[in-house]
C-alpha cells in the first residue's frame, strides 16, 4: 500500500493529480496539506472527485515553519510527497513568491527527509531565465538571469531541493500549462491567455486571407491533463533513482504564429505566416523591456488588459528541450496531444467562460436582452416609465425607491406589460431602499447581487428638486443639503458600491438623470442646478479613470418635465414645451442603450453657448425672467 501526501491538491494541476491518484491506485493511501482557512473549501472539492472520501485532509501552511502540522503522526506512513504548492502568478509581488515558492519548497523537502520520502518537486520551465540556448533536462544553473521574482523564486525553489541534504528528489518542469486538451477547461487567465482578447480581433477579416506578422520567438504549451498524466505516470517510474529531472513540454517547435494558427478555427480568423524573422523582431522587444520606452509600452500593455511583466517573456530566447522526457513518457503510455488539434477547444473554453468582454457582448435578440439594470427613484414618473421601457425590452430591472407602496404597485404594473415584439419580456423587482442612507445603500446593492449575480446599468434617477430664489433660503440652509444629499450624495453612495462590481466584471454603464438646469443656471434653481452639476463633475473625473475598465457614463440633461416635482409650482401649469414623462423616459432610454457620453436638448446647448459666447447678454435675459416669473406660493411657504 503506497503513501502520498500532496502539496496544492486544490489548485488547477493538483486536483487533477490527485483524481489520477486516485484513479490508479484503489488501495492508496493520499493525504493532502490545506491551508486550515480553506479546509472547508477543499472538503466541498472533495465531494466532486469520485473517491474523495477517501482522501484525508491534514491543515498545514507553507508560510510557517514546520508546516503548522501539530503532529507528524497525522500523516501515516508516506512514499512519496507531490509538492505542487506553489504562487503561479507572474505578476504577484516578490515576496508573496518567496515566502510560498522558496520558503515553502524549504519546508516541505525538511518535512519528505523526516518522512524518508520522495520529493516530487513541480518546478517550472522558469528556471531557464534568459538563457540563450538549448535547455535541456541536465541543465539547471548555466548562469542565467531571471526576468521576473516568480523565474528567479523559481529556480532558487529547485536549488533548495537540490541542496536539501539527504533528501531523495525529482523535478518536473512544465512550461506554460494551457487549458484541459480535451474540454479547454483552464481555471484563469495566465500566460498566452492574456493575449486571446488581442487575437479575437483577427476573426473580423475574411478567413481566407493570410496575414502577415513578424515572427515573435517560440512559446511553449502544454495541455494541463498532459501534465497531470506525465506526473502521475513518471511517480513510480525507476521508483529508487533519485536525482532525475523530466521536461513536461511540446518537443516540436511552434512560434507564436503557430499558435494563433492553431486557434484560428475556432473563431473563423485568418491564418498567418511570418515576414519579419525573429532575428530582427527580438532586438526590437528587448529595446522596448528596458529604457523609457519601457514605460510608455507598460502603459500600452496594460491597456490591453495584459501585465506588462508577460511583454517581457515574448523576448525570452531560451530553447526547451524535452526529447529525452517525451521518449520516457511515450514508454508509459503518456501521449502530448497536438496542438492544432486542442488549440479550438482552448479559445472556445476561454471566449464563453474566461473573455473578460463575453459580459459585455449583446444578446442577438436586443441590446437590453438579460441586462440587469437598477433605477433609483423608479416608483413614479420618469424612473418608472424608463423601468417600463427596458422589461419591454427584455431587461431586468431593479426598483429602488423609499415608499413600499408604490413600489409594489409599480411591480405589478410591471409585470402586466407586453413585451415589443421579438423580444422577450423581462423582469421587475421591488427593493426598498433611502439612497441618502449610505450603510442602506451598501445594504441594497450587496442584496441585488447575493440574489441576481450582477448589475450591468446603474441609472441614477432619484431626484429632489427646490424652486427658490436664494435670497428667500438665507435661513434655509437645509435646502441645499436635503438637495444635495438625494442628488449628489445619494448618486455617489450607489455608484461607488456598484463601481468594484462593475470593474471585476470588465463592464458596467451609469446613467445620471441630469437637468437642462446644469446648462442654464437658471434663477432660482440655484440648489438643485448646483447639485445636478456636482455629479456631473464626479462622473466625469471617474469616467476617465476607469475607461480601461470598460465602465462608461451617460449625462441625461432633461428639460422641465412634468412629474410630481414640478406640481408645487403654479406658473407650470400652463407653460408650454414641458416634456411628458415618456417622452423623457425615452431620452433615458436612449442613454442605457446606445451610452452617448451626454444627451442634450437643442434649448440646453443653445443656453449654454450663450453663457459662453455673450455671457452678460445671457445673464441679463435671465434676470428679465427673474423678474416676470414670481416664486411660487410653496417656495414662499404659503398654503392654498
Amino acid at each position: 500500500m503506497t503513501g502520498y501526501l500532496v502539496t496544492g491538491a486544490s489548485g488547477f494541476i493538483g486536483r487533477r493529480v490527485l483524481q489520477r491518484l486516485l484513479d490508479a491506485d484503489a488501495d492508496a493511501r493520499i493525504t493532502t496539506l490545506v491551508r486550515p482557512g480553506s479546509v472547508p473549501s477543499f472538503a466541498r472539492l472533495l465531494e466532486t472527485i469520485p473517491g474523495g472520501d477517501r482522501v484525508v485532509t491534514v491543515p498545514g501552511d507553507l508560510t510557517v515553519d514546520g508546516l503548522d502540522i501539530r503532529d507528524l503522526s497525522d500523516l501515516g506512513d508516506i512514499d512519496h510527497v507531490i509538492h505542487l504548492a506553489a504562487i503561479y502568478d507572474m505578476a504577484a509581488d516578490a515576496a508573496s513568491q518567496e515566502a510560498a515558492n522558496v520558503e515553502g519548497t524549504r519546508r516541505v523537502a525538511a518535512l519528505a527527509v523526516d518522512l524518508d520520502a520522495m520529493l516530487h518537486h513541480i518546478s517550472s520551465i522558469a528556471v531557464a531565465g534568459d538563457y540563450d540556448g538549448a535547455f535541456t533536462e541536465a541543465d539547471f544553473d548555466k548562469g542565467q538571469c531571471f526576468p521576473t521574482p516568480y523565474h528567479r523564486t523559481k529556480f532558487e525553489a529547485e536549488k533548495v531541493v537540490r541542496d536539501t541534504p539527504d533528501l531523495r528528489w525529482r523535478v518536473y518542469r512544465p512550461t506554460a500549462v494551457v487549458g484541459d486538451s480535451r474540454t479547454g477547461e483552464m481555471d484563469k487567465i495566465d500566460g498566452p491567455y492574456y493575449f486571446f482578447g488581442q487575437l479575437a480581433s483577427l476573426g473580423k477579416l475574411p478567413s481566407f486571407m493570410k496575414v502577415p506578422m513578424p515572427d515573435l520567438g517560440r512559446i511553449e504549451l502544454v495541455p494541463v491533463d498532459y501534465v497531470a498524466d506525465a506526473i502521475v505516470a513518471l511517480v513510480d517510474h525507476r521508483p529508487a533513482d533519485s536525482g532525475l529531472v523530466f521536461h513536461l513540454a511540446d518537443p516540436t517547435p511552434h512560434t507564436i504564429t503557430d499558435m494563433v494558427n492553431a486557434l484560428a478555427p475556432a473563431f473563423d480568423a485568418p491564418r498567418g505566416f511570418d515576414v519579419v524573422p525573429n532575428a530582427l523582431v527580438r532586438p526590437f522587444l528587448a529595446a522596448g523591456s528596458r529604457g523609457p520606452l519601457r514605460a510608455a509600452r507598460d502603459l500600452v500593455v496594460g491597456q490591453m488588459g495584459i501585465p506588462p511583466v508577460m511583454a517581457d517573456l515574448v523576448s525570452l530566447p531560451v530553447d526547451f528541450r524535452s526529447d529525452e522526457s517525451v521518449t520516457t513518457l511515450r514508454g508509459l503510455g503518456v501521449e502530448l496531444p497536438d496542438l492544432n488539434d486542442y488549440g479550438p477547444r482552448l479559445w472556445r473554453y476561454w471566449y464563453d467562460h474566461l473573455d473578460p468582454a463575453r459580459f459585455r457582448r449583446a444578446d442577438a435578440r436586443g441590446p437590453l436582452v438579460g441586462k440587469n439594470i437598477l433605477i433609483t427613484g423608479s416608483s413614479a414618473g420618469i424612473g418608472r416609465a424608463t423601468a417600463s421601457m427596458c422589461v419591454m425590452r427584455g431587461g431586468n430591472v431593479f426598483l429602488v425607491a423609499r415608499d413600499v407602496d408604490r413600489l409594489a404597485e409599480a411591480v405589478a404594473e410591471l409585470e402586466a406589460d407586453t413585451p415589443e415584439d421579438g423580444f422577450p419580456l423581462g423582469r421587475a423587482y421591488a427593493y426598498q431602499a433611502d439612497i441618502t442612507d449610505e450603510a442602506a445603500v451598501q445594504t441594497v446593492v450587496k442584496s441585488i447581487i447575493a440574489e441576481h449575480g450582477y448589475v450591468d446599468v446603474l441609472v441614477n434617477n432619484a431626484g429632489r428638486s427646490i424652486r427658490r430664489s436664494t435670497l428667500n433660503s438665507v435661513n434655509r440652509s437645509h435646502d441645499y443639503q436635503r438637495t444635495m444629499a438625494v442628488n449628489y450624495f445619494g448618486a455617489v453612495y450607489m455608484t461607488l458600491a456598484l463601481l468594484p462590481h462593475m470593474v471585476a466584471r470588465q463592464t458596467g454603464h451609469v446613467v445620471n438623470v441630469s437637468s437642462i438646469a446644469v446648462q442654464s443656471r437658471g434663477p432660482r434653481f440655484g440648489a438643485y442646478s448646483a447639485s445636478k452639476a456636482a455629479l456631473e463633475a464626479f462622473s466625469a473625473a471617474t469616467a476617465a479613470e476607469t475607461l480601461s475598465d470598460h465602465i462608461t457614463f451617460s449625462t441625461v440633461r432633461l428639460p422641465l418635465t412634468r412629474t410630481r416635482m414640478i406640481a408645487p409650482t403654479d406658473a407650470y401649469e400652463s407653460q408650454h414645451g414641458v416634456w411628458s414623462v415618456d417622452k423623457a423616459a425615452t431620452r433615458v432610454l436612449h442613454a442605457i442603450v446606445d451610452r452617448p457620453k451626454r444627451a442634450n436638448t437643442f434649448l440646453g446647448d443653445l443656453v449654454d453657448a450663450g453663457h459662453n459666447l455673450l455671457p452678460r447678454l445671457t445673464t441679463r435675459i435671465m434676470h428679465q425672467e427673474f423678474l416676470m416669473v414670481g416664486e411660487s406660493s410653496a417656495a414662499l411657504g404659503q398654503k392654498n
